[in-house]
């Protein structure tokens, strides 16, 4: 762990169609700051001209469609090649954890803050963290829930939960696992959550005082 600051960090993951937006949104109407790594990804690849450089030269033109990034264009080439995955992520993550880092020093009026991403482990985004949430959703869930989302095939889904972590693995890997599986109430294990978080973070303020 690391109590550095006396706002904790917390990590938040789970696989594609896990629901990490729903449970992230429930957070901030609790009033805790979540940085979004996904989407601070997608703004830098669209914003950052050294960036969107290196993804045209990789990827081609066609990865933008003007100022605005073709995610499907990206997602069809590298959902479908290892090789191009770990291109794309040695471009993109380095800037994003910078990013991540630097929210992090702007949030220490909040009890703690969250750091949402969806790889969080297979891109290293973890170090740093206190302590990490997971959110477990199964796999046939996840599937129609994608499908409906992107509008792509049962078989596009699996190609890209196939590129992610297990969530098995990835659940053990977590200090904290909610159950989205549309038969635990997401509000109830939140709240637990938040309310645990409260204490700690209390707690580590009178100790270093």
């Amino acid at each position: 762990m690391n109590f550095g600051f006396f706002m904790l960090k917390i990590g938040l993951t789970g696989g594609i169609g896990s629901g990490k937006s729903t449970v992230a949104n429930i957070f901030k109407v609790l009033g805790i700051p979540v940085f979004d790594a996904d989407a601070e990804a997608k703004h830098l690849m669209e914003t950052n001209s050294v960036m969107r450089g290196k993804l045209i030269t990789q990827f081609g033109e066609k990865t933008f469609n003007g100022d605005r990034l073709n995610r499907k264009y990206l997602a069809d080439i590298v959902f479908n090649d290892p090789y191009q995955l770990d291109l794309l992520n040695a471009i993109v993550h380095p800037a994003t954890l910078a990013e991540a880092a630097n929210w992090f020093t702007k949030q220490k009026d909040a009890p703690y803050a969250i750091k949402e991403a969806a790889l969080l482990f297979e891109a290293g985004a973890g170090e740093g963290l206190d302590f990490v949430i997971g959110i477990f959703t199964p796999q046939h869930i996840r599937i129609q829930r994608v499908i409906q989302r992107d509008a792509i095939t049962s078989d596009d889904v699996m190609a890209r939960i196939n590129r992610q972590v297990d969530d098995t693995i990835k659940m053990r890997l977590c200090d904290f696992v909610i159950h989205n599986d549309e038969q635990e109430l997401l509000m109830k294990q939140i709240l637990v959550l938040h309310e645990r978080f409260i204490i700690l973070s209390e707690n580590l303020k009178h100790q270093i005082n």
